[in-house]
């Protein structure tokens, strides 16, 4: 069966993630992340969050999870069993082999597998793209864009532009209003911005600096998706008329 332009996305996606991530786990954690106090535990959850969502939606298309299919439960172990492997194989580059890793990544793939079969591909990758947002912005206790300035910067630059797509793609492919209406601007707008406030004010919940530059960086991120894609649709309404 052909696969669709989706599918081979994410499983491109998935094909270069998945060596990255284990590259990653099996390197000696740098004493910057140690100084950070970055929690590993939510990083392990994030990670394989990640990877069965692309695992899952690189082989089933856009369906849904169905737990009385075979496909699922293959999934679940391919991903909870090199987890395991994984967490083993730490012990022979210096790091620890911890079962609390190992419930973390089981709980992030069960996790993820749970809101596959709730919701399909679209809806998923928000959550989960909000998700890794929000978590790699409050997992450290200590402020990143102060120990990791540019990589941070970075993060919320591409974060929030791939953020701004994923939400643009949803609303053309479910929302009645299109570009480049007024009503599509303003929508396409609110739900990145409404992610970037519920991260920051979190963050100073937990008693982090707000960054300000961090927030114009992902300001930024966000109108400039949206304006791309507003001015590429008058572009192509105009082009319409004309014909």
């Amino acid at each position: 069966m052909a696969l669709s332009r989706r599918q081979k996305v994410t499983l491109i996606s998935l094909v270069f993630y998945w060596p990255t991530f284990f590259i990653l786990a099996h390197i000696p954690i740098p004493l910057l992340v140690r100084r950070a106090g970055v929690s590993d535990k939510g990083l392990h959850f994030l990670a394989y969050l990640v990877l069965v969502f692309l695992f899952w939606f690189a082989i089933s298309g856009d369906k849904k999870v169905n737990w009385r299919r075979g496909g699922v439960w293959l999934v679940f172990f391919a991903v909870t069993g090199y987890g395991v492997v994984d967490e083993l194989l730490q012990g022979c580059v210096g790091r620890n082999c911890d079962v609390g890793d190992m419930v973390a990544n089981l709980a992030g793939t069960l996790a993820g597998l749970i809101l596959f079969s709730v919701f399909t591909f679209w809806p998923v990758a928000l959550l989960v793209a909000g998700t890794v947002i929000f978590g790699v912005t409050n997992i450290a206790r200590e402020n990143l864009a102060e120990l990791i300035p540019v990589t941070f910067a970075i993060f919320h630059l591409f974060a929030y532009a791939i953020f701004s797509i994923l939400w643009i793609c949803y609303i053309h492919l479910f929302l009645s209003f299109k570009p480049p209406k007024f009503k599509w601007l303003m929508a396409a707008l609110a739900v990145p911005i409404g992610l970037l406030l519920t991260v920051k004010l979190s963050s100073l919940v937990l008693g982090k600096v707000l960054g300000l530059r961090e927030v114009i960086i992902s300001v930024v991120a966000i109108a400039a998706v949206v304006a791309v894609t507003y001015l590429i649709a008058l572009f192509h309404k105009t082009q319409d008329k004309r014909l």
